[in-house]
């Protein structure tokens, strides 16, 4: 019979993730600081983009007007711990099934939700602080300003869009467990969340029935609540609302991505393939 440990002492190995994810990261020392002159480009890129768009085009925020350079640098952060979550939860394990190490962790008397958590622990501390800094730096160099209340405004309505996020990335990496390979599930996900977010465009220029299927979007619903506490002057008022929409997303997500993980290890573990790639 299997003894089931305290969650203390599964949480105390927590700590033991975030430090090998950040040395591992460390060690690709350009690729870490490549990350951050990418997403600068990216924001330059649409900056120049902006100098051709309509600003009237853009929708209103918290009754604030926002240029399209304000509007898309939001969407490019939220966009981006989209991206970078997914696919993290997913690399963990192709990583580990590579070297050859997810079978050894599988045996450890660690359960799969400490290794589920601890997957992505690194990215949970990483992500805010690379966000801050973003938003900080672009405020500086294109010269826009954010309400800097609305920052700590929209923790509320991250912390409800993060187990979302996270469900669909354990829903891929069980696909990854048992097909091997799970990277084209992030890019369809990726793609009509994105798609259908207003992350760098208005849902405007889609036809009404199309603008009807985005509204129910979670990461459109997410992104709209942020901007207008970030960009507008928006307070407390339009929070409870946006993190009620939430929680039924999260929570169907987090219960199908833990169903279906479990699902998959332990057919592996039947088929004894868990340590084949």
């Amino acid at each position: 019979m299997t003894l089931r440990r305290p969650a203390w002492e599964e949480m105390r190995k927590v700590p033991a993730f975030v430090r090998r994810d950040f040395l591992v990261t460390w060690s690709y020392r350009f690729a870490f600081l490549s990350d951050f002159v990418n997403m600068f480009v990216q924001v330059l890129t649409f900056g120049l983009v902006g100098r051709i768009v309509n600003p009237t085009t853009i929708p209103e925020y918290g009754g604030t007007q926002p240029g399209y350079v304000e509007f898309v640098v939001v969407g490019i952060v939220v966009t981006s711990f989209l991206q970078i979550a997914l696919s993290r939860v997913v690399n963990v394990i192709r990583q580990e099934q590579m070297q050859g190490t997810l079978e050894a962790v599988m045996m450890t008397p660690t359960s799969t939700s400490t290794f589920q958590i601890g997957s992505v622990a690194y990215d949970l501390v990483y992500v805010p602080v690379r966000t801050t800094i973003f938003l900080i730096a672009t405020s500086f160099l294109l010269d826009i300003a954010f309400n800097p209340s609305g920052y700590l405004l929209a923790i509320p309505v991250l912390l409800v869009f993060i187990p979302f996020v996270w469900g669909l990335g354990i829903i891929t990496a069980a696909a990854t467990l048992t097909f091997r390979r799970g990277a084209g599930l992030i890019t369809f996900f990726v793609s009509a969340l994105v798609l259908l977010s207003e992350s760098y465009f208005p849902i405007t220029v889609f036809p009404e029935w199309l603008q009807s299927v985005a509204e129910l979007n979670p990461l459109y619903v997410a992104l709209k609540t942020i901007r207008d506490v970030v960009i507008g002057s928006s307070g407390w008022e339009v929070i409870p609302s946006t993190v009620a929409y939430l929680v039924p997303w999260a929570a169907v997500s987090l219960i199908l991505g833990v169903a279906a993980f479990r699902w998959a290890l332990a057919r592996e573990r039947r088929a004894g393939t868990l340590g084949i790639y």
